[in-house]
């Protein structure tokens, strides 16, 4: 039986991260920056671990250098314009995670966040999707504002294993990256990987199962929680 299942959140609840690209965009008009990231170059830095990284990156790669309380406003901007974002219905769960997720709760599997983004951003989206505060919904959000070190150090996961009380082997993870398996994996975690857009492309040979989404026939461990062992 599984203990608890631990969701990432961009790319594997939904695919937010053409999301914030377009809320980034926003905020550089905003700010009247002259930048805009088409997906190349957003998939190329979200090999950053964070927003506010990922400007410093195209700051240093663009040789504009600038200065760490105007990068603050600017992430801070895009974060409001991507929860405004969220609430207009922007970014929709990927396919079959709703029914996982109520699936799990039918047959009483906890479940936990393990995730680079804030907590602000898991109840933001978590409030646009399902309609209802996180905590209703995820036992456990370990958020990466919590930890010291992001992904692909298992930080984060390990705070989750924690939180939970669960030893790992209890335990699966449903991620979209291959900075996310590798924290996952590093944390003693078995790994179901659903790729993202962004990362359609990456060699998940480490995960235990690789999945295009969840809609397709779910692995043992996890399709006894349908009765039609699918997610529909």
């Amino acid at each position: 039986m599984i203990g608890a299942l631990i969701w990432d959140v961009d790319g594997t609840l939904s695919e937010t991260e053409e999301t914030q690209r377009c809320a980034f965009n926003e905020t550089f008009r905003a700010f009247a920056i002259d930048w805009n990231w088409d997906r190349l170059t957003y998939k190329r830095l979200l090999l950053a671990p964070g927003g506010i990284d990922r400007l410093r990156t195209y700051a240093d790669e663009t040789g504009n250098t600038l200065p760490d309380d105007l990068l603050r406003r600017i992430y801070a901007d895009k974060t409001h314009r991507y929860v405004r974002l969220l609430e207009r219905g922007g970014a929709p769960l990927r396919p079959g995670v709703a029914a996982l997720i109520a699936a799990a709760q039918r047959h009483g599997v906890r479940q936990a966040i393990a995730t680079t983004t804030s907590r602000a951003n898991v109840e933001a989206l978590i409030a646009a999707t399902l309609e209802r505060p996180a905590a209703e919904v995820f036992q456990v959000i370990a958020a990466g504002d919590e930890v010291r070190v992001p992904k692909p150090a298992p930080d984060v996961f390990l705070l989750a294993l924690e939180r939970l009380g669960l030893p790992a082997s209890d335990c699966i993870v449903i991620e979209d990256s291959q900075a996310g398996m590798t924290a996952a994996r590093a944390a003693g975690l078995r790994v179901l990987i659903t790729p993202s857009e962004y990362a359609r492309d990456t060699d998940f040979s480490a995960a235990d199962w690789v999945l295009p989404d969840l809609t397709a026939p779910l692995p043992d461990p996890l399709a006894c929680l349908t009765a039609r062992h699918r997610v529909a």
